[in-house]
This record gives structure tokens, C-alpha cells and sequence, in this order.
């Protein structure tokens, strides 16, 4: 008979899978299995649909994209026959016979040479940015595995954050601790959320827990690691970085009250305003990177946005990725001139002026008799942004470069932006960012240099940017605030009608605004989705980001209004 093991050591892998990438997957993992062996690790844990990569969407939906998954995992399953460390990962898994036929976020158990057993997600998310449902089919409630004498409950994910009470479930029928592989995405303030539902689950099962997190980007979705360990105490023994990868080593050891884990690795988790810029930096990166991009290149107007978008691709790519162009016009001003010229310098990126005046009075003349007796207005300004679009495409063309865009929240929001024009380009990294958290993270990163960043210390967007009021300099004396309410404002009412669906008069209740003011940044709220379709895709950082999240229809004729 054998013995039951006093001490586990869990290697916690905390890594960065491609989705689509099988073959680079499980390379990662057979690496990391490595690198635990060489810790004098029993198991090595994986995360959610690690070996897919997550989220893989309807790529799912796909039986060759299974069938690869499915095989990679029975090929790591050989290397377990080697006496070192088991292993625990996410797959998407397909059962062909009996009741439970169909296609499941699966995790497997590998030791010994095969896949000794899995276990399939209950509690398919169906909210936000998730949308489970429509590809995977429901497990069942599952029971603890038996691994080398230790009973494992592996929930998975929503799992822990549901109501099924599938915690409770592993408790009651006999397992002895929690290890739960997460595709949890980062918004502002998410650890706190994330601690307080391990802590939920751990009080209300008795149970300890291994929470461990994806790290990487994803589309629109950045995922921060930030993995930890809750004891039954309620402690948290173990805190691993955020926005970093590692393999980390847990050692558990049995007492008189159950499992518990030793003290271990403590990191300090970033504050609001550096988690939000290496989010940024992070999904800028890795959407660059794992899309197969050499560089980017980006409009460099003077202006905040576009300044600090700019800090942001240093940091994510370093300064020899970075390409920057001024297109200035007539109504560009010796200011901004110098502000582009500045921030470029600071930031050490390459840097040209193309001038757009040519081919702007080339577009006018071509149009001259069809405008013919017209008003100039918004057209004529607008050809201005598509012209800058165009140009900073054709570099995109010739070069292989990703034009970065560089719109803010509050300007998506309400449509104050071109479209074709400075809405072109391949990734925003600052497209879930309000302008006064614009203002705020520009300030911050002039102070700070994460760890994970490549550029520059000191000064890196010149003070005058952040100090001056914002303009498109599209006209004579042009100011953004000739269109919109003073930001503070703007942003106070698009965070009730965006983050909290609150009603105008509720809006109007809490800060006193005039209502015709909150009732027209509605209406431009309304009126802007066509935009916000066809824009690049963007770091999430808010809890309800436009498209993946927030969905509303184009054609859409309700207004909040009294009767």
C-alpha cells in the first residue's frame, strides 16, 4: 500500500501561451516542466486551456484545432513516464460516446505516462468578455483526483466565481485542497476582486487554494498572473508577480488541520496607476509581437494622446521598434512642432516631418466643383485626418510597420474622432482609457519606470503636453472643449452612462450638470457605435469595454428623455 506523502511541492506556472500556437504551447509547457524538475517538483500546474491557448473563441469550433490539442497533450502525457514531476493543464477536450459526448474546457492530469484522468468545467461564464456557452458543453460536478495519494480538487475558473457551490461539492466529497487554473483578464482593481472570491471559497469549502492565472495578451485582453495561495487560515502565504511570467515552487505539507502551504514568494503587486500603464504596455507588446509585427509607427501631432501612445510603444517594444511621424498643416502650430520634437527626443524614437499640405489641396481641388458653392466646415477638416491616415498607412504598406491609432476613451465615446482618418491603424493601446486617466497615467509615467519596461527614465512626455489644452488643430484657434464639455466633465458623464447604465436624471442628480448637456453627450454616445465597430481592437482596462463588452446596436433610436 502506499504511503501518503506529509509534503507536496506544486510548481505554479505562470506563463504566456499564444492562442492557435499548439506546437509553441506545448513546448512552453515542456519547458516549464523542466525548469520544475530542476525545483524538486511533484506537480507542475497549467492554466486555463493553456495548451490552446485562451481564449480561443470559436477556433474551438474547429475539430482539427481539438484533434492537435487533444494529441499535444497525450504526447506531454509520455514525458510524465520519466518519474518527474505530474502535470495539471487546460485543453479543450472532445468526448465522443456515451452522456457525456461533446466538447469541454477540460483540464488533464498527466502522470506516469498517460492521461490518468480530466476534469471538465461546470459553470460556463456567459458575461462580458466571456462567451463559453456557444462553443463548450457543461461538465458535470466533479470529484477530487487522486494524485500520488493526495485528493486534488481542480475547479476550474468560473468555477470558483459562480454559484454552483462546486467548492463545497469537492470539499464534501473528500478533497483535501483547491487548485484552480484561471483565464481571469485584468481591469482596474482586479486582485481585489480575485482575493476576495478565493477567500470566499476557501471559508465556505475549509479547503486551501492555488490560484493560478494566465499572464500575456490576447486581442483585446491582457491577462496579469498575479497568482497566489489562500491557506484555510485565511492567510495568503504565497503572492507572485503580476504582468511577469515564472515558475514558482509551492511546498505543502500536511498537519493536523489539513494541507497548508509554506511561506514563500511575497512580490509587491503594483499600485492603480502602474498596473493600468503595464497592462497597456503589456497588450501593445504582445498583440505586436504575436501577430508577427517587426515595428509600428505612429502620428506624432503635439498632443497628449498620441505622446503618450508613443511612451507606450517604447516601452512595450524599445526605441528601435519605434517610428514617429509629424504631418503637419497650416493650422499646426510652432508649438506642437516643438512638443512632437520634444517628446521624440525624450523617448529616443526615430522621427520625420512629413508635411501634408500637397496632398490635402490636391483633395480640394479634385472636390472644388463638386463642393462648389458650399460652406467650408467638418469635410474640409476631416480630409486633413484621412490624408494623415493614408500617409501613415502607405508607411504601414512599404515598411510592414502596425500603425498604432491612438484615441482615447472619451473621444471614442462620443465620435470625436475620424474615421478612415486618425481611427486607422492596427491596435490602441490607450482605447479603454478615459482622457483624464490619459492625463493622470502621462504624469505618473514622467515619475516611474516599471520593471518590464523598455524606455527611458525621466521625462518622457514634455510637461507642456500634459499642460496645455488639448486641440485637433483642425482650424484657426481650434480647442477640443469648442465641441465637448471641459474633460472632467465628459468623463464623469461617460462613466454613468458607459460604466454604470445609469439614467440622465441620475447622472444629472449626482453631479449637478446641466441636463441638455448630459442628454447630448448621450445622443453622441448613441450615434458614435458605427464608429466604434470599425475601430482597431485595444486594451481593456475598464470593466466594460467598448465592443467586447459593451455591445449596443447602430441603429438605435432610444434617447432618455422626459416625457
Amino acid at each position: 500500500m502506499t504511503k501518503t506523502p506529509d509534503t507536496l511541492r506544486i510548481a505554479a506556472a505562470q506563463l504566456n501561451p499564444t492562442v492557435g500556437d499548439v506546437k509553441g504551447n506545448l513546448a512552453l509547457a515542456r519547458e516549464a516542466r523542466r525548469d520544475a524538475a530542476r525545483q524538486g517538483a511533484d506537480l507542475v500546474v497549467f492554466t486555463e486551456l493553456f495548451i490552446s491557448g485562451y481564449s480561443p473563441e470559436d477556433l474551438v469550433l474547429k475539430p482539427a484545432f481539438v484533434a492537435s490539442c487533444m494529441a499535444a497533450i497525450e504526447e506531454l502525457a509520455k514525458d510524465t513516464a520519466d518519474d518527474g514531476p505530474g502535470v495539471i493543464i487546460g485543453t479543450p477536450w472532445r468526448i465522443e460516446k456515451g452522456n457525456q459526448a461533446g466538447l469541454y474546457n477540460a483540464v488533464a492530469v498527466l502522470d506516469g505516462g498517460e492521461i490518468s484522468t480530466t476534469r471538465l468545467k461546470v459553470d460556463l461564464p456567459n458575461y462580458g468578455v466571456f462567451d463559453e456557452k456557444r462553443v463548450f458543453d457543461a461538465g458535470p460536478m466533479p470529484g477530487p483526483v487522486n494524485y500520488r495519494g493526495v485528493r486534488l480538487g481542480i475547479p476550474i475558473c468560473e468555477d470558483i466565481w459562480g454559484d454552483l457551490d462546486v467548492c463545497e461539492t469537492l470539499a464534501e466529497s473528500g478533497a483535501e485542497m483547491l487548485i484552480v487554473p484561471n483565464g481571469s483578464p485584468y481591469y482596474r482593481n482586479k486582485m481585489d476582486v480575485r482575493h476576495q472570491v478565493a477567500l470566499k471559497e476557501v471559508i465556505s469549502s475549509g479547503l486551501p487554494m492555488l490560484y493560478i492565472n494566465q499572464m500575456g495578451g490576447q486581442d483585446e485582453l491582457v491577462f496579469d498572473g498575479a497568482s497566489f495561495v489562500v491557506n484555510a487560515d485565511k492567510t495568503i502565504p504565497i503572492q507572485m508577480n503580476q504582468f511577469e511570467t515564472s515558475v514558482t515552487l509551492t511546498t505543502w505539507r500536511r498537519g493536523d488541520d489539513g494541507w497548508a502551504c509554506d511561506e514563500g514568494v511575497r512580490t509587491r503587486l503594483p499600485d492603480v496607476q502602474e498596473a493600468d500603464w503595464r497592462a497597456c504596455v503589456l497588450g501593445l507588446r504582445d498583440y505586436v509581437n504575436k501577430n508577427g509585427f517587426s515595428n509600428v509607427v505612429l502620428g506624432l501631432s503635439g498632443g497628449i494622446d498620441s505622446a503618450i501612445c508613443a511612451a507606450l510603444a517604447v516601452d512595450a517594444l524599445g526605441e528601435e521598434r519605434v517610428r514617429c511621424v509629424m504631418m503637419p498643416y497650416r493650422y499646426t502650430s510652432k508649438e506642437s512642432l516643438k512638443d512632437a520634437e520634444d517628446c521624440a527626443r525624450a523617448l529616443g524614437v526615430r522621427y520625420e516631418i512629413v508635411p501634408i499640405s500637397e496632398p490635402v489641396e490636391g483633395f480640394l481641388s479634385a472636390l472644388s466643383t463638386t463642393f462648389e458653392d458650399t460652406k467650408e466646415g467638418v469635410t474640409e477638416e476631416n480630409l486633413q485626418s484621412r490624408t494623415r491616415g493614408t500617409l501613415l498607412m502607405a508607411i504601414s504598406n512599404k515598411f510592414g510597420s502596425m500603425v498604432v491609432t491612438t484615441g482615447n476613451k472619451s473621444e471614442m465615446s462620443v465620435g470625436y474622432a475620424t474615421i478612415y482618418g486618425d481611427m486607422n491603424g492596427g491596435f490602441n493601446p490607450i482605447k479603454d482609457l478615459y482622457k483624464m486617466q490619459v492625463y493622470g497615467l502621462s504624469a505618473w509615467r514622467n515619475g516611474n519606470v516599471p520593471p518590464d519596461c523598455l524606455g527611458p527614465s525621466g521625462e518622457v512626455i514634455p510637461q507642456n503636453i500634459i499642460d496645455k489644452a488639448p486641440t485637433a488643430e483642425l482650424r484657426e484657434n481650434q480647442t477640443d472643449q469648442d465641441s465637448l464639455p471641459e474633460y472632467p466633465v465628459l468623463d464623469a458623464i461617460l462613466e454613468g452612462l458607459v460604466e454604470n447604465e445609469m439614467s440622465v436624471d441620475e447622472i444629472v442628480e449626482k453631479h449637478g450638470f446641466a441636463r441638455e448637456t448630459v442628454e447630448r453627450m448621450e445622443h453622441l454616445l448613441y450615434i458614435a457605435e458605427y464608429k466604434r465597430r470599425q475601430a482597431a481592437p485595444g486594451v481593456k482596462i475598464t470593466r466594460r469595454a467598448f465592443g467586447r463588452e459593451r455591445r449596443y446596436p447602430i441603429t438605435n433610436k432610444f434617447r432618455d428623455r422626459k416625457a
